[in-house]
C-alpha cells in the first residue's frame, strides 16, 4: 500500500471529475510503470530508512510526507473534501487498516527478512482481496477456479517459507507471518471500499489524500507512543524516507488511481507482477541481498494463483 500498495479491484467511480483533461493513454502507461518501479522500490527505501529509524518512525515520516505532498495537490486543484459524516468514518477504517496497520508491520518485518522477500510476499495482496471479497464482505461470487487459484496462492506461500528447511519460529518466521497479516489488511481494505466507498463521488486525487491524510493525523498523535525514540540520520536515510513518502505514499497513489480509472480494476492490478521483480533486482543490486531458489520458484506459484483467483485464464471466444 500499499508502498508497497496494490490497486483496488474495482474502480472508485469519478463523478466528480470531468474526463476532459484526462491523462492520454501513452501518459496513463507512463505512469503505470513508473507506479511500479516506485512502488518496487519502496522495500528498498525501508530498509535503508530503517538503518537510523524506528519501524514506528519509518510508518510516520512516509504517512506525513505523503499525506503533506498530498494535500499540496489538493489545494493547487482546489478540490473540495466530501461533507457526509458516513464518508469521513468510512475513510477513518480504511486509514487504519490501509495504511496505519500494514505499514507498520511491513516496517516492522523489514528488519527481520530481506527487502526482496517482502516484495515477493507483497504480491500475495490479489489473493487475500480473493478471500475478502468472496468470503467475508460477499461482495462477489467465488467461482470454483477462484477458490482454485487461492488454493495454488496459500500452495506458492509455502513454497517461499520453505517448511522443509525447519519452523523454530525465530524471528524471520514471525516477520514473514507479519507480512502476509500485511497483505491481509490489503486485500480487507479493497473489498472494504468496494462495499462501502465505491459510490461517494470522490476524485482519484480526493480519495488518495483522505485515505493518507486521516493516517497520517492518527500516527501524528500516536507520537508520544511510538515515535520519540532517538535517530541516527545521514543523507541515505534522510533520501530513502523523503521518495518514500513523496513518491511511494504521495503522487504514486495519484498515478495509481489515474491508471485504475483508464483500464479499469484488472489491467490496472498486473502493477502486482511489477513491484516483486523491481524489489529483488534492488535488494541483490544495492544491498547485496541473497535470494533462495524457493523465493522465484514460490512467486511464480503465487502468481499463477493469482491469475486463476482472478479468473484471468478463461479461454476467450471471439464476437
Amino acid at each position: 500500500m500499499p508502498t508497497d500498495t496494490p490497486a483496488p479491484p474495482r474502480p472508485i467511480p469519478d463523478t466528480s471529475v470531468s474526463r476532459v483533461g484526462a491523462p492520454s493513454g501513452s501518459l496513463i502507461a507512463i505512469q503505470f510503470v513508473l507506479t511500479g518501479v516506485i512502488w518496487g522500490s519502496s522495500f528498498l527505501f525501508m530498509k535503508v530508512a530503517l538503518e537510523g529509524l524506528s519501524p514506528a518512525q519509518v510508518a510516520w515520516s512516509r504517512l506525513v510526507l505523503g499525506a503533506v505532498t498530498l494535500g499540496i495537490f489538493v489545494a493547487v486543484r482546489r478540490d473540495t473534501l466530501p461533507r457526509s459524516v458516513r464518508v469521513w468514518l468510512h475513510m477513518t477504517v480504511l486509514a487504519v487498516s490501509f495504511c496505519v496497520v500494514p505499514f507498520l508491520l511491513f516496517s516492522w518485518a523489514q528488519q527481520h527478512v530481506t527487502s526482496g522477500l517482502a516484495s515477493i510476499y507483497n504480491a500475495t495482496t490479489p489473493l487475500m482481496t480473493a478471500i475478502m471479497a468472496g468470503l467475508l464482505f460477499r461482495v462477489e461470487k467465488l467461482k470454483l477456479v477462484q477458490i482454485a487459484g487461492i488454493l495454488v496462492g496459500m500452495l506458492g506461500v509455502m513454497v517461499i517459507i520453505a517448511p522443509w528447511q525447519g519452523l523454530d519460529l525465530d524471528q524471520s518466521l514471525i516477520a514473514q507471518f507479519a507480512i502476509l497479516g500485511a497483505t491481509a489488511c490489503y486485500g480487507f481494505s479493497l473489498a472494504y471500499m468496494r462495499k462501502f466507498v465505491s459510490d461517494t463521488g470522490m476524485s482519484a486525487l480526493v480519495f488518495s489524500f483522505l485515505n493518507i491524510g486521516i493516517a497520517a493525523v492518527i500516527m501524528v498523535v500516536l507520537t508520544p507512543f511510538i515515535a520519540l525514540s532517538p535517530v541516527a540520520l545521514n543523507p541515505w536515510i534522510v533520501l530513502s524516507v523523503v521518495l518514500l513518502g513523496c513518491l511511494g505514499t504521495g503522487v504514486a497513489y495519484i498515478w495509481n488511481q489515474n491508471t485504475l480509472r483508464a483500464w479499469g480494476p484488472t489491467r490496472a492490478s498486473t502493477v502486482t507482477y511489477i513491484t516483486p521483480v523491481v524489489g529483488v533486482i534492488l535488494g541483490v543490486v544495492v544491498l547485496g541481498e541473497a535470494v533462495s531458489w524457493n523465493e522465484p520458484v514460490g512467486a511464480l506459484v503465487v502468481f499463477l494463483g493469482i491469475l486463476l483467483a482472478q479468473d484471468r485464464l478463461r479461454r476467450r471466444h471471439p464476437a
